[in-house]
């Protein structure tokens, strides 16, 4: 299975290169606000038009996020949702019928306390299609990646322009896409980017073959359009987040859950170029 889903991921870059479209990647944390309302919006997701799907692990101590994503891995962890759960999850969402590629976000300690042959057979398992971990040292990536490549799972690289004396090496080791980090600090929405992103993203974009996408901080369709010139995929995270907030008393409620749903679905659908 996850031979497919790395192959699953390649594939969906490919078709929208063809296409002359730039992938759409929403992030969401799993768990955020319950297990079921998970599968729930990753059926919205995909109904919206999303072309892979970041899934979140929920930490206690997430280095990269901002209070908007803080906050939906305090609400998951209230669930007691674990890296374990989140692949059970992806596992679930495929029993489903969803296809989406799916990308696990996760930090590493989690991926460690489980067990690194026990996460990638999960993985495996699952179908997911890749995974970023943010503070996987790489020094210490290469280990990590061969059990990635065993599985069938791409190990996506985080870039930032603090890395620049670093990313040929980090590039030699990439698989599926690059994830550039638009700007330094937490994740969250941001009004503007500093134009120094577009020389960064190009300098990244002449080193390496493989689709590169953008994140951290885009949050508006005027903003998917303006990297959508420059790169291969958007990534759109805190945005979404805030989204699942803003409806979580109607998320809660049997008689108005659709409507959450549907408002979910239609912001992301919005990003969709």
């Amino acid at each position: 299975m996850s031979l497919t889903a790395g192959r699953l991921l390649d594939d969906t870059f490919a078709k929208l290169k063809t296409a002359g479209k730039t992938a759409l990647i929403p992030f969401i944390t799993v768990g955020d606000p319950d297990p079921e309302t998970t599968l729930d919006i990753l059926a919205a997701l995909e109904e919206a038009g999303a072309d892979v799907v970041e899934l979140g692990v929920p930490y206690s101590d997430p280095l990269a996020d901002g209070p908007v994503i803080q906050r939906a891995s305090e609400r998951a962890l209230v669930h007691g949702i674990t890296v374990a759960s989140c692949i059970e999850t992806a596992a679930k969402a495929r029993e489903r019928g969803i296809r989406l590629p799916f990308v696990l976000f996760t930090y590493y300690n989690p991926v460690f306390q489980m067990g690194s042959d026990r996460f990638f057979a999960a993985v495996k398992e699952a179908g997911i299609s890749g995974l970023i971990i943010p503070d996987l040292p790489y020094e210490e990536a290469e280990e990590v990646l061969g059990l990635a490549d065993a599985a069938g799972v791409k190990l996506i690289p985080l870039v930032a322009p603090t890395s620049s004396g670093r990313i040929a090496q980090i590039l030699e080791r990439a698989r599926g896409f690059v994830y550039c980090v638009s700007s330094l600090g937490v994740t969250g929405e941001r009004a503007t980017f500093n134009a120094s992103v577009d020389d960064f993203i190009a300098s990244v974009k002449a080193q390496t073959d493989l689709p590169v996408a953008v994140g951290f901080g885009i949050s508006s369709r005027e903003q998917v359009e303006r990297f959508a010139a420059i790169c291969d995929g958007a990534v759109v995270g805190s945005a979404i987040v805030r989204k699942i907030e803003e409806s979580l008393s109607q998320l809660a409620q049997a008689s108005t859950r659709d409507q959450g749903l549907l408002q979910i679905r239609d912001f992301v659908a919005k990003l969709r170029l």
